[in-house]
């Protein structure tokens, strides 16, 4: 006659169990209680079932797996732990229109519907939760998440990728400029790249990042950005040497003008440019198409007149193409650096701003120097036709108004006026 489990072995089974538990899967969990109910004999689901908690029809299917295997059934996939098709089915799996409503609520404009409630609202989980909820849905924030990722959606923000309407020479204006570039180079002569920094304002502003400092001790600033008059704004102006990779801040108070870029141009030149190249015989400069330096402004043209006749050697100039001036060198070799290095810090004087900006280093071995230039730029300054007459400017072939060399006056023939 079959003996009963006794209770002494259901005190070892479940003991055994504890210590087993927390390395068991679901497949190797309903095994190892079959096993052991098989070892008790007569009575063994019933023990297994108090000493473990596992139900009896977990235990039986067990069982019959077990006898399956010793009858000759071929092993089950070690990868699959439940049998094909068990489990309880998902909402998504159930709820046949979930995922046809939840497209329609995400979808972009050019293929949801317009009339579509969230059209002009935020998109979050727990808003198409509750839109869904109220379609008579019954889901929840986890199971939206799950449906999107289904639908091949994920978490995205703007991407700044649209520049407009391309000019049809943009790619080859881009190579024009690297040729001239590799060939100023070459001959031992400086090639910079120029552009004017954001606008800043001077005071207790806020000033985007964070920085270390003792918890609880943020930089107090202003509340409103309204501009501080006695301090004004920095206009901060680069010149970013291409070869030696360095670059010259002028950190103006005054406008922005095509007087103050060059101006800043020619202090890069006494601080820095002639002594690292004291054998120059031409300037090359790349700079954006708009701007104080653009490449239409004839005050521009007419200030590197100016500069050629001082340094007595040509200056050639290669403006970017329209729409691209993220692309100018100096933004990614030199501003971008700036904006790390200051993050977080308020701009409360031009003294703080130019140690900041002069500090700026980077692992490749950048080196600044920046001043401040208290010089005052008149607005609104007109060259007439006759003083750009005088410019003595000579178009590149390969788009003359993007590329163009100006030389020291002196009696030039067949010289071509843009």
């Amino acid at each position: 006659m079959p003996i009963e489990p006794t209770r002494a072995s259901e005190v070892t089974l479940a003991e055994r169990y504890e210590r087993l538990k927390a390395f068991l899967n679901e497949r190797s969990r309903r095994l190892f209680a079959a096993a052991e109910a098989l070892a008790f004999g007569y009575g063994g689901i019933a023990a297994v079932t108090r000493a473990t908690g596992i139900v009896p029809s977990t235990i039986g299917i067990g069982i019959k797996e077990l006898r399956a295997l010793e009858n000759g059934a071929s092993p089950p996939d070690p990868q699959r732990i439940r049998r094909a098709g068990g489990g309880r089915k998902s909402t998504i799996a159930t709820d046949l229109t979930l995922l046809k409503d939840l497209e329609a609520l995400v979808a972009p404009d050019t293929r949801g519907d317009p009339m579509s409630p969230l059209r002009w609202t935020s998109k979050g989980l727990r808003r198409l939760a509750a839109q869904l909820a109220e379609m008579g849905h019954r889901v929840s924030v986890n199971i939206v998440s799950t449906g999107l990722r289904q639908l091949g959606y994920s978490l995205q923000g703007n991407r700044k990728v649209r520049e407009g309407s391309q000019h049809p020479d943009r790619n080859a204006q881009f190579e024009h400029i690297n040729a001239e570039v590799a060939k100023q180079l070459a001959a031992g002569n400086p090639a910079i790249s120029v552009d004017t920094k954001k606008k800043e304002l001077v005071g207790d502003f806020k000033n985007g990042g964070r920085e270390w400092r003792p918890k609880g001790e943020p930089e107090k600033v202003r509340i409103h950005d309204f501009i501080d008059k006695e301090l004004g704004r920095a206009n901060p102006y680069g010149v970013y040497d291409i070869a030696m990779n360095k670059a010259w801040v002028s950190v103006g108070i005054d406008h922005d003008t095509a007087e103050f870029a060059v101006h800043t141009i020619r202090r890069w030149w006494q601080e820095m440019g002639s002594t690292a190249y004291p054998n120059a015989t031409r300037l090359l400069i790349t700079a954006d198409g708009g701007g104080s330096n653009g490449s239409r402004l004839r005050l521009w043209k007419m200030e590197l007149q100016n500069l050629a006749d001082e340094l007595g050697m040509p200056i050639a100039a290669c403006h970017l193409p329209p729409g691209t001036s993220k692309w100018n060198k100096i933004e990614h070799k030199l501003f971008s650096f700036i904006t790390q290095n200051w993050r977080g810090k308020p701009l409360v004087t031009h003294h703080v701003i130019v140690n900041l900006i002069a500090s700026t280093t980077t692992t490749t071995g950048l080196k600044v120097r920046c001043e401040l230039d208290p010089n005052q730029y008149l607005t609104g300054r007109k060259i007439t036709n006759q003083e750009l007459a005088s410019v003595n400017i000579w178009p590149d072939d390969f788009h003359g108004e993007w590329n163009y060399e100006i030389r020291p006056r002196r009696a030039q023939p067949d010289r071509v006026v843009s």
